[in-house]
């Protein structure tokens, strides 16, 4: 399936931006591949789909590249776009915006290279129901150096929680919206428990409730902090580093 002597152009182009302290970016990508038919196209951005299964493209895939990619740039408040036509080739149209450099002094620049430094090695507890989800997060946060385990709802997050050494987890990351025992019921177990050191866990909530009602039950349920989805990555990182020192 593959042609040999395609070609892939990249072009990064910086436009005007209305978001005070931000630039936009409009990054396009186009190929002289064999692309993808017009019925599929509505369907690229859905979990596990593909366009030619593994027997036919001889590339093995799960169909879950595109749906990341997708909820990346949601996350990042962004847009993508895709235009595909068979054997003609692809192009993907994806504008983000990213935070413009501030000048920082030395002493600055050290504080957060010191936070980032405080994730390697660390031991993350995530309960999150949403495998992409998860997934996005896992990623992030191995990427900075944490080790991650994965609870699928508040009751394995406890369980996990219960069973692990009092000093192997250093935090939770807790969605609050999940099933058999929600985010808040799995904190209040957590607190609730006889060893000290798990009972005092560090537990940051991490959900698309992100009104200061909601921030004010997370915290009143025993939660330390509180991060709205989508999550900015930057801002999740730095809470992080703020309970595990």
């Amino acid at each position: 399936m593959r042609r040999p002597g395609g070609k892939i152009w990249l072009e990064i182009r910086e436009q005007h931006s209305d978001w005070q302290g931000y630039g936009r970016f409009q990054i396009e990508v186009r190929d002289t591949g064999i692309g993808m038919s017009e019925e599929f196209l509505p369907h690229i951005f859905d979990e596990f789909s593909r366009a030619r299964n593994t027997t036919e493209s001889k590339i093995i895939g799960t169909g879950l590249g595109m749906p990341i990619v997708k909820k990346l740039v949601d996350l990042m408040g962004g847009s993508i776009q895709v235009e595909s036509q068979v054997g003609r080739g692809t192009t993907f149209r994806i504008v983000v915006y990213f935070r413009l450099a501030e000048q920082q002094n030395s002493e600055q620049e050290e504080n957060a290279a010191g936070q980032l430094a405080d994730l390697r090695d660390r031991h993350i507890l995530l309960a999150e129901d949403n495998d992409l989800n998860a997934e996005i997060a896992i990623a992030i946060l191995t990427e900075m150096g944490c080790q991650v385990d994965r609870a699928c709802d508040g009751l394995e997050c406890v369980d996990m929680l219960a069973k692990a050494a009092s000093d192997y987890y250093d935090l939770v990351l807790m969605d609050v919206q999940m099933p058999n025992m929600n985010g808040l019921q799995a904190t209040g177990a957590i607190r609730s428990m006889t060893d000290e050191a798990k009972a005092k866990i560090p537990i940051v909530a991490m959900t698309a409730n992100a009104f200061e009602e909601d921030r004010k039950k997370c915290l009143e349920a025993g939660m330390n902090d509180h991060l709205g989805k989508p999550i900015d990555v930057a801002i999740m990182l730095q809470v992080i580093a703020r309970y595990v020192k």
